[in-house]
């Protein structure tokens, strides 16, 4: 993966969008944003907890702001759109970080309703918060959408029979979720190369979150890095591809 000129982007001028910001990685995401000069609308369901998150980054002198949004609900994406419109005319990095798993158990044991909301969060929300944005992201000179995903979408290493996957063999739902994320990527990142925004998959590697109960192998700062170094490629940086620290995934 390219690395990041950061002489050369105009950071002052460059507002990010990071959705499910109140906690974990899309914090970190935030903060290592902000720290590189970025204004971040860190975008949160609970406004409450929002408002707490962004009350921390800011005691860092950090240029942050609450965006509520709940990437569940057409209305709620639309007002959120409309208000970044109004404020600021233009969205240069959106960051699809929400999500959830609520799924470690078995295939077998698996129900329709828990399938239906992992997509409707994972799935249907990242599409959702990226049509509307794309208007905001075209008007940017280097727009950039990650898509956060994960070595569990992988087809590939699920097919795989010497991959640990295939013995642990859980979370279908979450791992369908972000395959299918995957897809989403490609396609976008085809249909936007002209308009220069460039489109890629972040898998963070298995990072200590709420998600996992903190069972993750590595921590927030270090899962946030390649997300954060794909909301900043130069112009000449990758597209349509899926990418971790160690560089291009499989998909």
């Amino acid at each position: 993966m390219a690395l990041v000129d950061y002489d050369t982007w105009p950071m002052a001028d460059t507002i990010a969008l990071v959705t499910g910001a109140n906690k974990g990685l899309g914090r970190e995401i935030s903060r290592q944003l902000a720290m590189k000069g970025v204004l971040v609308l860190m975008g949160a369901r609970d406004r409450e907890r929002g408002e707490h998150a962004v009350a921390e980054l800011r005691l860092q002198e950090l240029a942050v702001e609450l965006m509520p949004i709940d990437v569940t609900s057409d209305v709620s994406v639309n007002e959120a759109a409309a208000e970044i419109e109004s404020q600021h005319g233009r969205l240069d990095i959106l960051v699809n970080n929400a999500g959830i798993a609520a799924d470690w158990i078995p295939a077998s044991e698996l129900t329709v309703d828990a399938f239906r909301k992992t997509f409707e969060t994972n799935v249907l929300g990242a599409f959702r918060v990226t049509k509307a944005m794309l208007p905001l992201l075209k008007r940017s000179k280097h727009g950039r959408i990650v898509n956060m995903s994960s070595g569990l979408g992988s087809i590939t290493r699920n097919a795989d029979p010497k991959s640990t996957l295939v013995t642990r063999n859980m979370l279908l739902a979450y791992a369908a979720s972000k395959a299918a994320l995957n897809m989403m990527t490609v396609h976008f990142a085809n249909l936007l190369k002209e308009a220069g925004v460039k489109v890629n998959s972040a898998n963070p590697g298995f990072t200590a979150t709420d998600m996992n109960q903190h069972r993750g192998t590595k921590t927030v700062e270090q899962g946030a890095t390649t997300p954060v170094l794909l909301a900043m490629l130069p112009d000449d940086g990758p597209t349509a591809g899926v990418f971790s620290d160690e560089g291009p995934e499989p998909w």
